[in-house]
């Protein structure tokens, strides 16, 4: 198997591993799930994968500080960041990072293959400008972003109470899923 066929798939939602894996599977890409950032930081050591699909949000751990570490352990990895919690602060900060491209959930199988394509074109972007409640959750994800995803010091340097910014958190993860 080529290593461009060998994929490490590392969510903390086990029924979403288990479709994605046999999704993978009938395209002839062999996937390996990991849950935690401990199990995939010792497959990657154990098995030569070419690519790996990585949440963001990994049950409390940040898919942004397994990032480099995977990367360290093998350079030539293509990362590819999937989030149900998508914001330009976290696009910038995961391609700063070392991953090749950045997705929002729900994807298809398609747009996860392309997903490690390159572009031929740029992307379009966007007539209108963002709205408001646009603007809000980025700025929120940027600061959530510079305080490694701790929300009481998130909500500390935004000076908003914490049960506030959970809310708009929770909100939120529902208009994106």
């Amino acid at each position: 198997m080529s290593q461009q066929n060998l994929w490490l798939i590392v969510d903390d939602d086990a029924a979403f591993l288990q479709i994605l894996q046999r999704s993978l599977a009938r395209q002839d890409i062999e996937a390996v799930p990991a849950t935690t950032g401990a199990e995939a930081l010792a497959l990657i050591e154990a098995r030569d994968f070419g690519r790996c699909v990585l949440d963001l949000n990994l049950a409390g751990e940040s898919g942004l500080q397994l990032l480099p570490e995977l990367l360290a352990r093998r350079p030539d990895l293509e990362i590819l960041v999937l989030t149900g919690y998508g914001s330009i602060a976290t696009a910038v900060e995961a391609m700063r990072r070392g991953a090749i491209n950045y997705l929002c959930k729900p994807v298809t199988v398609h747009q996860l293959v392309t997903g490690f394509e390159p572009l031929d074109a740029p992307p379009e972007l966007r007539p209108e400008p963002p709205s408001v409640e646009e603007m809000e959750w980025e700025h929120i994800q940027r600061i959530l972003n510079e305080h490694d995803g701790n929300i009481s010091a998130t909500a500390r340097a935004l000076n908003m109470h914490r049960r506030t910014l959970q809310r708009k958190l929770q909100k939120h993860s529902r208009w994106r899923s």
